[in-house]
């Protein structure tokens, strides 16, 4: 897109735009695609995305408590079946149809010091649920860098192969979460593919919107976590959607963000420049960071279609409008696990 979109309408339709290579995937996925835990902030538009990229006969099917009606609505208004569903209960998990293609989005976060025992539920019982229900099924599980340990800066970041080793109660349900599922990739041949996301930007969220709201309302800006690698939403979406033909058993696992090492300071620097404000920063930059290296996506799927420049950019110019926000800050800062 060669400007900043005016309203959560065109910037819903840019987030899920089918990229090439989707398009060109998609072509050797065949039935169903069923999209679990669809009401985030990511579920809307890629279930929208892999609803443009298919051909009407394959159904794309979103499945959700919808505790916003609004959203189902919306969904439903551009081609996607929408289905409630308590992923905690297993007879409503059992009673799901079947469908050769899962994406698994579904997972707890913030609020973890205030409710660990909900975050291990939703992030281990729910997928106990979901690997029994769809063991016969491919699966791409939404996973997370934070599974990963800090890293020195100048590592170029963890890979796929490097052992797990997390700080903070979420980041070890993650890996919680990702052993569940390579469980049943190893014992019923079930194919999966562990999808370690670091971050997703989105115009209404993101370490972006996080660091740019903060330049503009003149908020001090703490750089500790110093450094951060981001990737387009709508990137994701398609990578996370080519993933389904590269999900294996026993499990694989891929890594995925942007190729650049984003300095926060230089960040909140540059959008200081768009603004006209001088960033008040806060603190000094960790010789370490939750870092990924994304090679092997790239040498996958080939190079994003949103570059960083073009997300600063568009970020500015949203926020300078008057833009909409989630209100879901990232919490990028926290160097502990404790969200």
């Amino acid at each position: 897109m060669s400007k900043t979109p005016i309203n959560n309408e065109e910037l819903d339709d840019w987030l899920s735009t089918p990229t090439d290579g989707l398009r060109e995937s998609m072509r050797s996925v065949f039935g169903d695609v069923i999209v679990l835990g669809a009401a985030g902030k990511m579920g809307p538009t890629l279930a929208r995305m892999v609803r443009r990229a298919l051909p009407d006969s394959q159904q794309v099917i979103a499945v959700s408590r919808f505790s916003n009606d609004a959203a189902k609505a919306e969904l439903e208004q551009h081609g996607v079946r929408t289905i409630r569903c308590d992923l905690l209960n297993r007879d409503e998990v059992t009673a799901l149809p079947d469908a050769p293609n899962v994406i698994f989005m579904a997972g707890h976060k913030f609020g973890t010091g205030d409710r660990p025992d909900l975050t291990w539920m939703m992030n281990a019982v729910v997928p106990a649920n979901v690997g029994e229900r769809y063991k016969d099924s491919r699966i791409v599980m939404f996973s997370t860098g934070c599974v990963y340990p800090l890293v020195d800066v100048n590592s170029g970041g963890s890979v796929e192969t490097d052992v797990l080793g997390p700080p903070g109660e979420y980041a070890n349900s993650c890996v919680a979460r990702e052993r569940i599922f390579s469980y049943y990739a190893r014992e019923f041949g079930t194919p999966v593919l562990l999808f370690r996301l670091n971050y997703a930007v989105d115009l209404r969220y993101g370490v972006l919107h996080d660091v740019a709201t903060k330049v503009l309302n003149r908020q001090p800006i703490d750089v500790a976590m110093g450094h951060v690698n981001v990737i387009w939403q709508g990137d994701a979406n398609a990578r996370a959607l080519q993933c389904l033909a590269h999900a294996e058993s026993p499990a694989a696992a891929m890594n995925v963000t942007g190729r650049e090492l984003v300095s926060v300071r230089e960040l909140a620097m540059r959008f200081g420049e768009l603004f006209g404000v001088s960033p008040e920063i806060t603190g000094a930059e960790a010789d370490t960071a939750w870092l990924s290296n994304a090679s092997k996506s790239f040498d996958h799927f080939g190079d994003v279609s949103v570059s960083l420049d073009e997300m600063i950019q568009a970020t500015a110019g949203w926020l300078q409008q008057g833009g909409a926000s989630l209100g879901k800050p990232t919490h990028f800062e926290t160097r502990d696990g404790k969200f």
